[in-house]
């Protein structure tokens, strides 16, 4: 999608109220289910693989869900992007775990959020920056026109972003040695031969170590964050959930990684983003799921 486009999209959106927003979101994600596309594809597959004990209807209304969900994801991104950061901060409503996430704080070592795709996700670091020094790791966009965008959308509360390679893996390091945060997305598959084969919703998938690698030679506490969506544009309830994921050896750190994910998920499931090829990397011999 070209720059211009999207960037027509986000203003149109950043047009309207949050119950709107989430309306027209639905609408959208009606079409994306009866029309043929590939997030329908994926999000059909991966629901067959991952709610097998599903009746047939039952994935075909986790589907049609799904989609306007993410949907939803999609429109709420101009808001979040281009609404001035108080009356995006205004959008939360209620906030379960922070206490803890300050508590550790406190105690000088930093702390790793670990905010997987579901629900606003975005709204996880606008939020945290407003508290706390925040470095941010992310993945440039293929437009590159929309990297200055993106940049000062997430940065304009305090945040620093960083890019997915050597110096800005170095600069998540040196964040946590200053007592700083640091975010990461946990459930991107990191390509073949980036990373390791782990269960998530009992099915092996291609899992980032970088996350584990940080927890275990940091040892600062990892938090694994979402913000629910609630009903009719009410605004969010940001969750943040403490758990141990520096183990001695890298293979159990990273299965933990997707256990906790896929806590997450299952206290919102229909939230997560299902449109993505989460299982596009398969082990050597295994045929390919999309």
């Amino acid at each position: 999608m070209s720059y211009l486009i999207t960037r027509i999209l986000l203003g149109f959106f950043a047009l309207f109220p949050l119950s709107t927003v989430h309306f027209l979101g639905g609408l959208v994600g009606r079409a994306l289910f009866w029309f043929p596309n590939q997030i329908r594809q994926a999000t059909r597959i991966n629901v067959a693989h991952c709610f097998a004990d599903y009746t047939a209807a039952q994935q075909t209304q986790f589907v049609r869900n799904s989609l306007i969900e993410t949907a939803k994801a999609i429109a709420e991104t101009g808001p979040l992007w281009l609404w001035p950061s108080a009356r995006c901060l205004q959008l939360v409503t209620r906030i379960s775990g922070l206490k803890q996430l300050q508590t550790a704080l406190r105690a000088g070592q930093g702390a790793i959020i670990a905010a997987p795709h579901m629900g606003a996700w975005e709204l996880i670091g606008l939020y945290c920056s407003t508290f706390h020094p925040m470095t941010i790791l992310y993945r440039p966009p293929k437009v590159a026109r929309l990297d200055s965008l993106m940049r000062h959308s997430r940065e304009r509360l305090g945040a620093k972003l960083v890019a997915t390679e050597i110096k800005g893996i170095r600069a998540l390091y040196d964040a946590l040695g200053a007592g700083e945060l640091i975010g990461i997305l946990p459930d991107q598959d990191p390509g073949f031969g980036q990373g390791q084969f782990a269960p998530f919703f009992g099915i092996p998938a291609n899992t980032m170590v970088l996350l584990s690698r940080l927890a275990i030679k940091t040892k600062a506490p990892v938090f694994f964050a979402y913000a629910e969506r609630l009903p009719h544009g009410q605004g969010y309830h940001l969750h943040f959930v403490q758990q141990e994921i520096a183990q001695t050896d890298l293979a159990t750190s990273v299965q933990l990684v997707n256990q906790a994910v896929e806590a997450c998920v299952r206290s919102a499931p229909e939230q997560y983003q299902w449109g993505y090829k989460r299982f596009k990397t398969r082990p050597e011999g295994e045929q390919g799921f999309y």
